[in-house]
């Protein structure tokens, strides 16, 4: 935590570099609990048939919510663990929060998975912090004033061709009742691209198209807190996020497109 450089400095805005660093500070605060607990034995509780929760996601979200109260006590927070909060008006100001997006590879020591925040208002986010805390890295943007990973601005890949594309997707909780589509869309786009990954964290995967390691990535069902952050960071570093038809995102619509922009009309094309 000590190597990352917050880049406060970077944002203009100077309501936006507090709110930065206020999220950063969670983020990391977060994070290093997820560290410290991450080859521990965990308890493990079942939302659903695969949908996992560890004492760690209660943990982390815990430390997220002491330190967002302290340092922006004016602002509500969504969390994914405390459905009590899930109530916040799309059209008011509220962080909204994922202690640990990826909980079923941190249960099973798949170091893929990280921290989300964002500040949304009025459905958009002001915004974005995730923290990714095996590998140390923290992404951050703010509207209008770019994307960073720990500290160096970043940009999404200037690729035009699929076949030399590298996509990221995931699979919903509720496979059982899309299995049809979710494969037919994967059948579709894997055969026009270079390959696809599967990792299992989406705000993790938003962070990689907008730092360039991914050209696009999408999928059904996720939650604002799975997309807030992630939206924010791809838009910052000059990629372009939608549904699959090509209308304006809001995290509370059930399907993401986010692409590096040159390629999201034959992605979309492709998933329809």
């Amino acid at each position: 935590m000590d190597r990352i450089q917050i880049p406060a400095a970077e944002c203009t805005n100077i309501e936006y570099r507090r709110l930065l660093n206020a999220a950063c500070h969670a983020a990391l605060a977060a994070g290093n609990i997820i560290k410290q607990r991450y080859d521990q034995p965990h308890t493990v509780t079942m939302k659903g048939s695969i949908n996992l929760l560890t004492e760690t996601d209660l943990a982390a979200e815990a430390a997220i919510i002491a330190s967002l109260g302290a340092d922006t006590p004016e602002l509500p927070i969504m969390t994914e663990e405390s459905t009590a909060t899930h109530r916040q008006a799309p059209q008011s100001r509220f962080w909204v929060v994922d202690p640990l997006d990826g909980t079923t590879n941190f249960a099973h020591s798949f170091p893929f998975f990280a921290v989300s925040i964002a500040l949304l208002e009025k459905g958009k986010p002001l915004v974005a912090v995730i923290y990714a805390p095996m590998s140390d890295e923290l992404f951050c943007a703010t509207r209008g004033s770019g994307a960073w990973l720990n500290g160096r601005s970043i940009k999404v890949t200037d690729r035009q061709r699929l076949i030399e594309a590298l996509i990221g997707t995931g699979f919903p909780y509720e496979l059982d009742q899309t299995l049809s589509g979710v494969m037919r869309q994967l059948e579709t786009v894997i055969a026009k691209v270079r390959d696809i990954r599967r990792a299992g964290a989406a705000a993790l995967d938003l962070a990689y198209v907008a730092c360039g390691r991914l050209d696009g990535f999408y999928e059904i069902n996720l939650q604002p807190w799975d997309t807030a952050a992630g939206w924010l960071l791809v838009e910052e570093a000059g990629g372009c996020v939608s549904d699959f038809s090509g209308n304006a995102y809001s995290p509370f619509l059930p399907e993401i497109l986010a692409s590096n922009s040159k390629l999201h009309q034959s992605l979309l094309q492709l998933l329809q």
